[in-house]
C-alpha cells in the first residue's frame, strides 16, 4: 500500500520571490538539441549582448536576495559569452550553475568555466531528446551518457564543481525512476543530486478554455503545447516517491515548496540520502534541513541550494550533530554497528521531484510558491515556464472550466452555464500549465 505523503511532516523550505536559494537567467534562447519536455523556443538568434544579460542580473539584484544564479537558455555552453558571464556571476557573490544538456561542453571549455567560478552543473539528460549519436536510447542506456559528464566534471573540475542531472518524467518512463535512482547511488562520490521533472503539457483539447484579458485564445500558438501528448495522464509527486520506494523502501522526504494554490500540494519535494554505493543508511530528517537553510542564511545572507562537493563526498563530518538530531542519530548508529564498513566513505545526495504547474477543477493554476526558478523579464521578476505567454499574448493566460450547459433567459434568450458557479471568478494571476526545464 502506498505510505501517503503529508506536508505537515516535512519542512517547508523558506524560499520566497524576495529571498530565495535559486535565480533563473538565460542568455540565450538558441540551443543545439531539441527536448520534448522544452517549454522555450529555440531562436537561431537568440544570444543576448552580454551587457543586456548584466542588465537583466541588476534587476536580480535590486529584487531578490540569492545564493545561486542558474544559468540557462536556450543551451547556455554555446553562448558566446558564457565564460564571461560564470566569471561576472561570481564576482557578484553568487554561486553560478550552469543548466546544460551537455552536448557542447569539452575538457577546454570546462576548464575555463571553472577557472571563471563555476560552483555546479545541471545536465538535463532524457529518453525524449533528440540527441546526435543518441537518439531513440533508453534512460538506461543513456546512463552511460550520464556517467562521461559527470566523470568530466569530476576530474576537469578537480573535484571542487557539484554535479546533478535532470530527467524529465513522462508516462513511458515513471517505470524507470527507480533505476535512475540507483545508478545515482552506485555513483555518489561524483553525482550528487537526481532531480525528476514531472512532464507538462498546455491542454487545447481538455475541459479548460484559455483567455488572455478576457478573450479566448488558442494555446496552440504556446511552444509547450505538443498534440501527441494533450491526451497524457499528469503525473504527481507521490506516484514518483512510491516508485522510489519500490527498491528504497525507507525512502522519505524532508523538505518541500508547496503550490500557490494548494498548500498541501509538493512543487519540489527534496529527500537527501547518507550512504554509498554499496549501502544506503538514512535519509535527512525534516529538523535537519531546517538547521540547514537556517544557519546558512544566519551565516550567509541566503538560503542554500547548491553545496560544495567536499562536504558531499565527505558527510561523516556532519555526524556529531547526532548528538542533537535523532534522524542523524540513527544513521550514526547503523554505521558504528557494522564495524567491516567503517573506512567506507559516507556521501550526501539529494533526489528531488518537481512538479510544475497543476490545473485545479476550477481553473485555477497550482505554480510552484516562491518559484525558485523565477527569471528577470522587463524590469520585474516572472515564472521562467510562463515567459512564452508574455512574450506571445503579452499577458498571463487564464483557465476556465468549459461551458457544459445553457438555460433561458425570461426573455427567451439562451445563455451558457459554467460547470461550477465560481469558474468565472478566476485569479488574475493564473498562468498556462508549463512543460518542463531543460
Amino acid at each position: 500500500m502506498s505510505r501517503a505523503l503529508d506536508h505537515k511532516a516535512y519542512y517547508r523550505l523558506p524560499w520566497t520571490w524576495a529571498d530565495n536559494a535559486i535565480t533563473w537567467l538565460e542568455p540565450t534562447t538558441h540551443c543545439n538539441l531539441y527536448c520534448e519536455g522544452c517549454y522555450r523556443e529555440n531562436d537561431p538568434h537568440g544570444h543576448k549582448p552580454l551587457e543586456t544579460v548584466i542588465e537583466e542580473l541588476d534587476v536580480v539584484k535590486r529584487l531578490r536576495n540569492t545564493d545561486g544564479i542558474s544559468i540557462a537558455g536556450g543551451e547556455p555552453l554555446i553562448y558566446p559569452h558564457i565564460v564571461e558571464l560564470v566569471r561576472y556571476v561570481a564576482a557578484q557573490g553568487w554561486k553560478p550553475i550552469v543548466n546544460s544538456n551537455g552536448q557542447a561542453l569539452t575538457p577546454e571549455l570546462l576548464a575555463d568555466l571553472r577557472d571563471a567560478g563555476v560552483t555546479g552543473f545541471t545536465f538535463h539528460v532524457d529518453s525524449h531528446q533528440v540527441r546526435p549519436g543518441w537518439r531513440d536510447k533508453s534512460e538506461a542506456e543513456l546512463n552511460e551518457l550520464r556517467l562521461q559528464l559527470a566523470t568530466m566534471v569530476h576530474q576537469v573540475g578537480r573535484g571542487r564543481i557539484a554535479c546533478a542531472f535532470n530527467a524529465t518524467i513522462y508516462r513511458d518512463t515513471l517505470d524507470d525512476v527507480p533505476m535512475l535512482a540507483r545508478w545515482a547511488q552506485e555513483h555518489m562520490d561524483i553525482v550528487h543530486s537526481m532531480v525528476f521533472i514531472l512532464f507538462r503539457s498546455a491542454r487545447k483539447r481538455g475541459a479548460f478554455d484559455a483567455y488572455v484579458a478576457g478573450r479566448r485564445v488558442d494555446l496552440g500558438d504556446l511552444v509547450y503545447h505538443l498534440e501527441h501528448q494533450e491526451g497524457h495522464r499528469d503525473i504527481v509527486a507521490q506516484e514518483v516517491v512510491d516508485r522510489l520506494r519500490d527498491v528504497y523502501p525507507e525512502y522519505e522526504p524532508c523538505a518541500y515548496l508547496n503550490g500557490t494554490e494548494d498548500p498541501a500540494s509538493f512543487k519540489w519535494l527534496l529527500g537527501l540520502r547518507f550512504g554509498n554505493a554499496e549501502r544506503v543508511y538514512g535519509y535527512a530528517n525534516p529538523r535537519f534541513m531546517e538547521w540547514v537553510q537556517t544557519a546558512h542564511h544566519a551565516i550567509r545572507g541566503s538560503y542554500l541550494a547548491y553545496t560544495r562537493p567536499w562536504l558531499l563526498r565527505n558527510a561523516w563530518a556532519l555526524l556529531p550533530l547526532a548528538a542533537t538530531n535523532g534522524g542523524l542519530r540513527r544513521i550514526a548508529w547503523r554505521r558504528l554497528t557494522r564495524p567491516s564498513e567503517w573506512l567506507r566513505p559516507l556521501r550526501l545526495q539529494s533526489l528531488m521531484v518537481i512538479q510544475p504547474c497543476d490545473i485545479l477543477p476550477d481553473g485555477r493554476q497550482n505554480m510552484c510558491d516562491g518559484c525558485p526558478d523565477a527569471i528577470p523579464y522587463d524590469g520585474r521578476l516572472v515564472w521562467s515556464c510562463r515567459l512564452d505567454e508574455l512574450q506571445k499574448y503579452g499577458a498571463l493566460v487564464a483557465f476556465a472550466p468549459r461551458e457544459a450547459a445553457s438555460a433561458l433567459t425570461p426573455e427567451g434568450e439562451r445563455i451558457a452555464l459554467p460547470t461550477r458557479p465560481d469558474a468565472a471568478h478566476l485569479p488574475d494571476e493564473a498562468q498556462a500549465p508549463p512543460r518542463t526545464h531543460t
